[in-house]
């Protein structure tokens, strides 16, 4: 296992605890190796603010000492720096010793070097002793360092275990208490209630979907697999064929059904895909071409291109289905019309069946929704079509509406947004 597979493999609360930890040892010991420096200036600061105090000696300006006492360990170089003020340190064995100087004048205008020194003693010892304890100090540091982290992410974490927890119990439409702090437990909180939300809505929705369908499936599985019983409890070869070509009725029938039923179950699914630049004109002319019917077909377009926002195969799917729902309907013609408005491109389709009754009209693009045979549609479809164009309109930011048609039948309009 490859070091990164297994750093990322180990909890969160490992690694921050040992991220936290490694920082505060390597800044330690990086303050541990500037300790010999920093000690030595903290010593030196020290004499520095006592020296003064100290009883003087008087050098002529080559270095020679002028007091009678014997002569100090400097060299020329040191003098010169004593000379222009600053000051010297002698190291010398585990010792050290401090000089600061100054020039002044004698009565009749003679220089003299005044010095005053100080001796450091322990210098080095000192230096490794702080040493030592500073790196002592920084790895004990860095272990309550390291303690507190994980103290501290745990304590900060239990409350996420605990709402981790509480959301994976949670029944059906139960949401997760929202802390009142403004904190991220509270947009975790509000993250987490809003996935629950998705998760119901597709629960409810997919078990909808499946009592729907399965009823729907119901009836064409009970209609071939009755007739199929019944040719095989009389084996007339004339009855068998007629009983065969029921069954091939039911069998076209279903598996309409069934295709109607998995391309709305992708739609449900995903992103839709990217939107592109569609003519409408063109789709609606290849989809009348498809249309197998013997009905009068007229489309009223304007002579440039209808762009709309939306994909090719969205478009065909919406227009057949439109186109094949206004086939079931009509008694003879239907009329299709392209309308650029603003910001959108409006589809009419027009039939001259006999309508759909207003208590219909908000309804018939719910799934599996049927207008009662006896308000004059005949039946044949599944309630799938309509359900199917206004969720792919309608994911594309348009809208889906049903009205009567100049014509006395049904009016189907879409709005989709121009490209």
């Amino acid at each position: 296992m490859s070091p990164r597979r297994w750093w990322f493999r180990r909890t969160l609360r490992f690694r921050i605890t040992v991220v936290a930890t490694g920082v505060a040892l390597l800044c330690l010991l990086a303050f541990t190796g500037l300790a010999p420096a920093l000690i030595g200036l903290v010593q030196i600061s020290a004499v520095d603010q006592e020296i003064e105090k100290s009883p003087a000696r008087v050098l002529d300006v080559s270095g020679v000492p002028v007091d009678g006492k014997p002569p100090l360990p400097l060299t020329a170089q040191d003098i010169r720096t004593l000379k222009s003020g600053q000051p010297v340190l002698r190291r010398e064995g585990a010792s050290a010793h401090r000089f600061r100087g100054r020039v002044v004048f004698t009565a009749d205008g003679s220089p003299r070097l005044e010095v005053h020194a100080a001796d450091l003693l322990g210098y080095d010892r000192a230096n490794t002793l702080g040493t030592r304890w500073l790196a002592v100090a920084a790895v004990l540091v860095a272990g309550l360092v390291g303690i507190a982290t994980w103290l501290s992410v745990r304590s900060s974490l239990r409350p996420v275990e605990r709402m981790r927890v509480a959301a994976g119990e949670l029944p059906h439409g139960e949401r997760l208490p929202v802390p009142p702090s403004r904190d991220e437990l509270q947009a975790l909180a509000e993250a987490l209630n809003a996935l629950l939300a998705r998760r119901d809505e597709a629960s409810d929705r997919l078990r909808r979907f499946t009592g729907d369908a399965a009823h729907e499936l119901r009836s064409p599985v009970a209609s071939v697999r009755a007739q199929a019983e019944v040719a095989v409890a009389h084996p007339d070869p004339d009855f068998s064929i007629e009983v065969l070509e029921s069954v091939v009725e039911e069998s076209i029938r279903l598996s309409a059904l069934v295709d109607s039923l998995l391309i709305l179950a992708r739609a449900d699914t995903g992103k839709p895909p990217g939107a592109e630049a569609v003519d409408l004109v063109l789709e609606a002319e290849a989809a009348i071409s498809r249309l197998d019917t013997e009905l009068l077909v007229r489309l009223n377009a304007p002579p440039s291109a209808c762009l709309v926002s939306a994909t090719r195969s969205e478009v065909e799917l919406v227009l057949d289905n439109l186109l094949r729902n206004a086939a079931r309907y009509a008694f003879s013609t239907i009329t299709l019309t392209l309308v650029p408005v603003a910001r959108d491109v409006r589809l009419l389709v027009d039939d001259d069946g006999h309508g759909i009754p207003v208590e219909h009209r908000t309804k018939v693009f719910d799934r599996f929704y049927r207008v009662d045979e006896d308000r004059g549609r005949r039946s044949g479809g599944f309630g799938l079509g309509l359900a199917l164009v206004a969720h792919l309109v309608r994911r594309r930011g348009g809208s889906v509406l049903a009205a009567e048609s100049p014509a006395g039948g049904a009016r189907l309009e879409i709005r989709w947004p121009s490209w």
